[in-house]
């Protein structure tokens, strides 16, 4: 049976709670802009975060639904799992570092979006994502790999807190 209180390990997920303005880019020749709006939330209980996506990548319009949470204590993460408006279903795992620092990895089909077609499929992607100390601001380094040991850019993102 599930505690009846989330662990203190649940609760650092509460540092992403908000409703933000994404701002960024695709790295490419030329850079594809991407613009809109996440939301995180908790569903009631506080022991799973709503990630709410609602965005354009360049001309495409992601829409997607992510559940973070189950920590595992084995692991030191959390996992996601994510549903967007094409019919995907992807899973990811995030950890937080002492310094509040927060890493997302997953496999190629993460962000489909954000994908050159001719693209071949991804055998990883990671994020880090940094939160201002004042929590207005959080910004994301996005990096895929082929190989799983070769890192290259991918998306720079920015999210300002809306008020």
């Amino acid at each position: 049976m599930p505690s009846a209180d989330p662990g203190p390990e649940t609760l650092q997920l509460g540092a992403l709670v908000g409703r933000w303005r994404s701002e960024g880019h695709v790295i490419a020749d030329p850079p594809v802009p991407v613009i809109g709006t996440d939301i995180y939330e908790w569903l009631p209980g506080q022991f799973f975060l709503v990630h709410h996506v609602d965005v354009m990548v360049g001309d495409q319009t992601v829409r997607a639904i992510e559940m973070i949470g189950e920590y595992d204590p084995a692991t030191d993460s959390y996992s996601c799992r994510a549903y967007d408006n094409e019919g995907a279903v992807t899973t990811m795992r995030a950890s937080v570092d002492g310094s509040g620092v927060w890493t997302f990895t997953g496999g190629g089909d993460v962000a489909s979006a954000a994908l050159d077609d001719s693209a071949a499929p991804l055998a990883a992607v990671r994020s880090t994502l940094t939160i201002a100390p004042d929590g207005r601001r959080m910004t994301a380094k996005w990096e895929r790999s082929e190989d799983g040991s070769t890192w290259d850019p991918w998306m720079d993102m920015t999210f300002t807190r809306m008020l």
